[in-house]
């Protein structure tokens, strides 16, 4: 359940208040495990047509893979490090037990799990019913020949045609080549 709630800051003397909106964490209560919910990923890929699911984990990275529509599919989700939760978020910090910090990296790692859950489902949902498309929604996660993701080649460079006002070189040509790929005349 994601809670919305308003509160007003005053910007000014004679300024009107302006509604700002603070945001609750999706799922921070979640008592679904991280197994359950990978299992529930799996089955709504399923449902929703996917052709093939793979998930691994190693440290604090976990990788969910799927293929679709003839594209590859993947997330790579950040889990916390368990040192965030030696200490409590009490004034002053307190050094949390063993069994309270297992506890609350796994509460964590659960609420990480949930939300990913939730933007698969939205994506697709939004596929399903042609408000979008599966390149529009997963366009960031779709996997490249060489391996890396959309998203992976398109951010740099997003932020440096911000940054310097200035376009990027079109896709590089087949074979490797660095020239543009030559647009037919509009």
């Amino acid at each position: 359940m994601i809670y919305v709630g308003f509160y007003t800051v005053k910007t000014g003397i004679n300024s009107p208040s302006i509604p700002k909106v603070r945001l609750m964490v999706y799922a921070q209560n979640t008592s679904v495990s991280t197994i359950q919910t990978r299992m529930e990923i799996e089955r709504t890929l399923n449902r929703y047509g996917a052709d093939g699911f793979a998930y691994a984990a190693q440290g604090d990275m976990a990788t969910v893979i799927f293929g679709m529509e003839s594209r590859r599919i993947r997330f790579v989700l950040t889990l916390p490090d368990p040192e965030e939760f030696r200490y409590t978020n009490h004034s002053p910090p307190r050094e949390r037990s063993q069994k309270a910090r297992e506890d609350s990296y796994d509460q964590a790692c659960r609420q990480k799990w949930r939300a990913l859950l939730l933007v698969i489902k939205a994506k697709l949902e939004a596929i399903e019913s042609g408000i979008s498309t599966l390149e529009e929604e997963f366009l960031a996660n779709i996997v490249l020949p060489d391996n890396t993701t959309a998203g992976d080649w398109m951010i740099p460079q997003i932020g440096e045609a911000y940054r310097t006002g200035e376009m990027p070189p079109m896709l590089p040509a087949v074979g490797g080549q660095r020239r543009a790929i030559a647009l037919p005349p509009a």
